[in-house]
């Protein structure tokens, strides 16, 4: 498994929590993350931040 996948899956309310202060215009429904639907998560946070998915996904691994 991907390391961004098991830090989501690791402690979520903290990586929300960095996430919302990162970008406040992250809502809870773009925040939303469902186990076993990473790559749609990471596509809405495409979409809302205008990232690429590699960029998204440092940015994650980087929280």
């Amino acid at each position: 498994m991907d390391s961004w996948k098991l830090k989501l899956k690791g402690d979520w309310n903290e990586i929300k929590g960095k996430m919302k202060k990162a970008y406040a215009d992250l809502t809870e429904d773009d925040l939303k993350f469902e186990e076993g639907k990473d790559d749609e998560f990471v596509g809405k946070l495409q979409q809302k931040l205008g990232k690429t998915k590699e960029d998204v996904i440092k940015w994650i691994q980087d929280l």
